[in-house]
């Protein structure tokens, strides 16, 4: 047993002369460590304090004005819903978009400048923020400018369509409920997006039309429609009874319901449209409701041809009735056929002349 340490001696590899032992860390160098630190610490603290509150600084402001800007935003839109009300039910308010348009046109322009508030804000703190922290900016920057321009023109139909709608909306081009005439497309405006505007189409279809590809867009349902009939009579007819019936008949509709809130003024008689050998045509027109213009048409039409039917004045108009004739036979004034159109029929044999005999030398 007593061989054992001896061996595990001798199996132990010893250090050689050139290797060095690693020197056990004393109280004097931990206590010289420490004091380092302590005093890099405090050479720097200040500094740390100033960057710490520089950034609770901008974090503060940049939250602070992100909320005012929004209730700011957001005041401004109740104010134009208060003032849609206002008007709403008086004599000009009739001729304005109604509050229900009023109020989703307002909230899209609010979400939209609140968005945009809220990235500027907050990136703009980002910003300072990393430069309080002595980064360098200007490479950051140069990426995302460059980062900008390849998206730019990448996806600047998205751009346009986006740019466009946010313009559209600004100017109340059209909202939903209205008839337009996009170009493209005509239709109902079901859906008012940024980038897609979503028309029903008349029969039933539904188009989605980009808002970077309207060029030119007819609002149908904005202010007032004009309701037009036109009146053919005869030539014999008495103008003057004519306008007085038609006078009488504008004058009793406007004062029946529902039509006299579709009717936005008098039913009046234009004049005469056009005169013909056989007939002329009178033209009578009123203000309407948007969109109310094809229903008032078509009450005035029934209104009128009963009048007339009453005092006996002939409506007249269209294409004169066509008279039908019979067809005739195509072959009814050609001959019979000939015998002698056919060459193995015996007449043609007997009126063929003879062959003469061939001569030989």
């Amino acid at each position: 047993m007593s061989s054992l340490p001896v061996l595990l001696a001798a199996a132990s590899p010893s250090p050689s002369p050139t290797e060095t032992v690693p020197a056990v860390p004393t109280i004097q160098d931990a206590q010289e460590s420490a004091s380092q630190a302590a005093s890099w610490v405090e050479q720097n603290w200040s500094t740390w304090l100033a960057i710490g509150l520089r950034v609770l600084l901008i974090v503060v402001i940049a939250a602070v004005l992100r909320v005012v800007v929004r209730r700011a935003i957001t005041k401004l839109i109740d104010r134009m819903n208060r003032t849609a009300q206002a008007v709403d039910g008086t004599a000009i308010g009739g001729l304005l978009v109604n509050v229900e348009r009023r109020r989703q046109r307002s909230q899209a322009i609010g979400s939209v400048l609140r968005s945009v508030a809220s990235f500027l804000i907050l990136g703009t703190g980002a910003l300072m923020v990393l430069s309080t922290f002595e980064i360098n900016l200007a490479p950051l920057l140069a990426s995302a400018g460059v980062a900008g321009v390849a998206i730019g023109f990448g996806a600047r139909n998205l751009v346009t369509d986006f740019l466009s709608g946010v313009f559209m909306i600004l100017e109340d081009q059209y909202g939903v409920g209205d008839q337009i005439d996009a170009g493209v497309a005509s239709g109902e405006v079901v859906e008012v997006g940024l980038r897609v505007t979503k028309l029903r189409g008349v029969n039933g279809e539904i188009w989605y039309v980009r808002n970077g590809e309207v060029k030119r867009v007819g609002n149908l349902s904005q202010g007032w429609a004009t309701a037009g009939v036109d009146v053919t009579v005869r030539t014999t007819e008495d103008l003057h009874r004519v306008k007085t019936l038609l006078n009488e008949v504008g004058e009793k509709m406007s004062k029946e319901e529902p039509w006299n809130e579709l009717l936005w003024g008098p039913v009046e008689v234009l004049g005469l449209d056009s005169v013909l050998l056989d007939s002329m045509v009178v033209r009578v027109s009123a203000k309407t409701m948007p969109g109310k213009a094809l229903t008032i048409e078509r009450e005035l039409r029934w209104r009128i041809k009963q009048a007339f039917d009453s005092e006996g004045i002939r409506i007249i108009g269209g294409l004169p009735a066509q008279v039908e004739i019979d067809e005739e036979d195509p072959t009814a004034g050609m001959s019979a056929p000939s015998a002698f159109s056919n060459s193995s029929s015996p007449q043609s044999a007997a009126a063929s002349p003879l062959e003469r005999p061939s001569t030989t030398k």
